[in-house]
C-alpha cells in the first residue's frame, strides 16, 4: 500500500487561533503508487485548468467541479481510500494538562483506578469543567515552558485558579479527589515534571504529533485488514514538524510487534502492524498523490465546516471516504466514546475480596499523601 498524508489548519504551537480551532490530517491510501498512476490524469487536468498544480483552496468549488467526475472515476477504479483525523486544539491543551498532572504514576494523591481504568475519562471531564479558554491558554504556556522556575510560577497560578473553582463540581467525592491531586502536584513540581526540556520536546507534545500518531495507527489497522504491506508513506513537506514526525515514526517502528495493556477496561496499545518504512517528506507540488489528498482534505474540511459543495464534489469525496476511517481527539469525541459508562448498572453483588483490598489500599495511599501535605 502507498499512503499520502497532508494536513490543514496548522497553526504550530499557537492552539488558540479562532479562525483555525481544529487541526486536520488527511491520508489517502492506494494499492499502487499514485505518483506514477495518477500523474497522466492530473497532467491533463492541469492543462485544462491552466495551472501548474491543482491546489483546491486556490481553485475553489467552481473550478474544481468540472474535473470532479474524472477524479471520482479514477478513485473508484483504483480503490482509493481517504481517512480523516482531527485534533481540537483547545481541548488538546486541557487534555495534556490532565495527562501530566493527574497521571497516577506520578501523582501519589491520585488512586491508580482513577487513571488506569475508564474512570480516567470521568475525571478528565470534571477537570475540564473547571477550565475556560484563558486558563487553557495558561496551561498550554506552562506545558511548553522550558525554564523550570517560570513553569512552576505559571503552574502556581493555574493550581490556585482550579482550586478556587473546585466548588463548581457537584459531588463531594470529585472535589476531594481533584483538590487533593492538585495540592499534591503543587507541592511536588519535580515529580510532575510539567514543562518541556527543550524545543524538540515541545514539538512532541504538539497537536501535529498527536494527529500524526493517529495516521500511523490508522495505516497499521488498514494494512492489517487488507493484508498488504506498506510500501511507502509520503508526507507533505513542512519544516517545523517533519523532523519530529520522522522521530515518532521511528519510535513506532521499533515497537512493531508489541502490545501493551493500558489497564482494566481500557483500549489496548497495539503496535503489531506498525509501518516498517520511514515516511518520506516531499513538497506538495512534486507528488501527484499529495495533489490528490490536498483536494479531498479540502473537501472534508468544507463538509465539517458546513460550507457549500457541488453534487459533483460530494460524489468525489464519497468515492474515496466511504472506504476510509475517521477519528478525533477532542473532549466531545471522548464523551461520545465513553458516555455508555453512565448506563452501566450498579453491581448486584459484592466486589471480589482481592479487588476490594486493592481499592482500599489505593484509597489509603491517597489519604496518606494528602494528609502529609496538610501536616507540612
Amino acid at each position: 500500500m502507498y499512503y499520502f498524508v497532508d494536513e490543514s489548519g496548522n497553526t504550530g504551537q499557537n492552539l488558540f487561533d479562532p479562525a483555525q480551532p481544529t487541526l486536520y490530517y488527511g491520508v489517502l491510501g492506494s494499492r499502487a503508487n499514485l505518483d506514477v498512476i495518477a500523474e497522466p490524469l492530473l497532467k491533463g487536468l492541469r492543462q485544462e485548468l491552466g495551472v501548474k498544480r491543482i491546489h483546491a483552496n486556490e481553485l475553489g468549488v467552481r473550478r474544481l467541479t468540472p474535473i470532479a467526475y474524472r477524479i471520482a472515476h479514477f478513485s473508484k477504479k483504483n480503490d482509493l481510500r481517504f481517512s480523516l483525523y482531527r485534533v481540537s486544539k483547545q481541548d488538546h491543551a486541557i487534555i495534556t494538562f490532565f495527562d501530566q498532572v493527574f497521571d497516577a504514576g506520578l501523582n501519589d494523591a491520585l488512586p491508580w483506578h482513577h487513571y488506569w481504568t475508564p474512570l480516567r475519562y470521568v475525571l478528565l471531564f470534571k477537570v475540564a469543567h473547571l477550565f475556560d479558554e484563558e486558563l487553557a491558554k495558561q496551561a498550554w504556556s506552562a506545558r511548553r515552558e522550558q525554564n523550570p522556575a517560570r513553569c512552576e510560577e505559571k503552574l502556581e497560578t493555574i493550581y490556585a485558579t482550579l482550586l478556587e473553582r473546585i466548588g463548581r463540581l457537584p459531588d463531594a467525592r470529585s472535589r476531594e479527589i481533584i483538590s487533593g491531586a492538585l495540592k499534591w502536584a503543587r507541592a511536588n513540581p519535580k515529580e510532575i515534571n510539567f514543562g518541556s526540556s527543550n524545543y524538540e520536546s515541545t514539538l512532541q507534545i504538539s497537536p501535529n504529533l498527536v494527529g500524526f500518531q493517529q495516521i500511523l495507527q490508522a495505516i497499521a489497522v488498514q494494512t492489517a485488514a487488507l493484508k498488504r504491506p506498506v510500501r511507502r508513506i509520503t508526507v507533505d513537506r513542512q519544516t517545523e514538524f517533519n523532523g519530529a514526525q520522522a522521530e515518532l515514526a521511528n519510535m513506532y517502528r521499533k515497537l512493531r510487534g508489541h502490545k501493551s495493556d493500558l489497564g482494566p477496561g481500557m483500549p489496548k496499545a497495539d503496535f503489531t502492524n506498525m509501518p516498517e518504512v520511514p515516511p518520506i517528506f516531499m513538497p506538495g507540488d512534486q507528488s501527484a498523490g499529495l495533489e490528490l489528498v490536498d483536494i479531498t482534505l479540502w473537501l472534508a474540511k468544507r463538509i465539517r465546516e458546513n460550507k457549500p459543495m457541488s453534487p459533483e464534489l460530494s460524489l468525489l469525496f464519497s468515492s474515496q471516504a466511504k472506504r476510509g476511517m475517521t477519528d478525533e481527539v477532542s473532549l466531545k469525541a471522548l464523551d461520545h466514546r465513553w458516555r455508555h459508562l453512565l448506563q452501566l448498572p450498579e453491581p448486584d453483588r459484592p466486589l471480589p475480596e482481592g479487588m476490594t483490598k486493592m481499592l482500599d489500599e489505593a484509597e489509603e495511599k491517597r489519604r496518606k499523601a494528602v494528609s502529609q501535605l496538610e501536616a507540612t
